[in-house]
């Protein structure tokens, strides 16, 4: 037997666990779902050989206290929502792939030799944005496919690595960041928007030897860190804003510790990011005097890797965690900050996430 008993517990513990942040106030709230994987360990040999490890796993769904598996191919990854809620885009094996949110009807819809990731589905529905290497490693390019069916439509095709692509709310215009190759050595990772036919490409911003990562398109703003965007006590960043034509740039947070966006709510009026190793929210806009601007919601693990986002409605945001020795999912209540917190022991053995995605709810 393998591990089966430690997924089961960390399945029963996790369906009870994330309900369990719902406010005093009823608020609908639809499904977070994320991938995990489980490699089997046989404990005994077969015929004198040592038998072969096997992993299990797929994308799977919590919500109200019900926990379900979606799919069943443990290279399932990178799920995303389309805005009403109904299609889930996800990776599977280099491919991008669509689904009805409780799993059926999945239908392949890139294939090839090309590796393709980070999928985004559309604010209408009807296609998905991804990003696309020629082989592991060499830059990306940004790619849109029907959901419905067709070939791969490049977007802004180049010799650069475009990434990190963000849908503005209605789904006008794709904010992106492309990263060219200077001749005195590194890159300049800049800003740039273009349509979603590919036409109107337009560099918002102009830096040397600097990342801008994480770009957020808002309703009439666009934010995003810049800085050093690797990984480990090198990395720092301070947070700006813009309007979505690149004009009025201007720090948004800065100051003590690095500052990276994590996420936005659809509305445009909070923004979730990391500093310090905390999770803070910032209210964003024009707000009464009384009303606290940045706010810290939890305390982060030192050295963790974290990957967050809100729930459709604001209140609740869903955290995915790492350090060296767990993993861990956890939902938090924006308004208290309490925490209901999941473990997964033994990370050698099961592997979550990173990339979570928070079913929107129509109100």
């Amino acid at each position: 037997m393998f591990n089966r008993t430690i997924l089961t517990a960390f399945l029963v513990i996790l369906a009870a666990a994330l309900p369990a942040t719902a406010s005093a106030a009823p608020a609908r709230s639809g499904a977070i779902v994320f991938s995990m994987a489980t490699v089997e360990h046989p404990c005994c040999e077969v015929e004198g050989k040592a038998p072969e490890a096997r992993t299990h796993g797929g994308l799977y769904a919590s919500k109200n206290g019900h926990f379900n598996q979606l799919t069943e191919d443990p290279t399932d990854s990178e799920p995303d929502f389309s805005a009403d809620g109904h299609t889930i885009a996800f990776v599977r094996g280099g491919d991008i792939w669509a689904m009805r949110a409780d799993g059926s009807g999945q239908r392949q819809l890139t294939s090839g030799t090309e590796v393709d990731s980070r999928p985004l589905a559309s604010p209408n529905g009807k296609y998905v944005l991804f990003e696309r290497r020629a082989t592991a490693g060499d830059p990306r390019d940004l790619y849109t496919a029907r959901i419905s069916g067709g070939d791969p439509h490049a977007l802004a095709a180049s010799s650069d690595d475009d990434h990190e692509a963000s849908f503005s709310p209605d789904g006008c215009m794709i904010a992106f960041v492309r990263s060219v190759a200077e001749a005195g050595g590194g890159t300049a990772d800049d800003v740039y928007t273009v349509r979603p036919s590919g036409i109107r490409l337009r560099r918002l911003t102009h830096t040397t030897q600097i990342d801008e990562f994480a770009p957020r398109h808002l309703e009439e703003t666009i934010v995003f860190s810049r800085g050093e965007s690797g990984e480990g006590p090198g990395a720092y960043a301070d947070i700006y804003a813009m309007k979505a034509n690149g004009a009025k740039l201007r720090k948004l947070i800065a100051g003590a510790g690095s500052s990276f966006v994590e996420d936005a709510t659809g509305d445009g009026r909070t923004l979730l990011f990391r500093r310090d190793q905390g999770l803070w929210v910032k209210r964003l806009g024009r707000l009464p005097r009384k009303v606290r601007r940045v706010r810290k919601l939890v305390q982060l693990p030192d050295q963790s890797r974290t990957n967050a986002v809100f729930s459709s409605d604001g209140r609740k945001v869903a955290a995915f965690t790492a350090t060296k020795e767990e993993e861990s999912l956890s939902v938090i209540d924006v308004a208290t900050g309490r925490r209901a917190f999941s473990e997964v022991g033994g990370s050698d053995t099961t592997t979550i996430g990173p990339v979570i995605a928070w079913q929107p709810v129509r109100r």
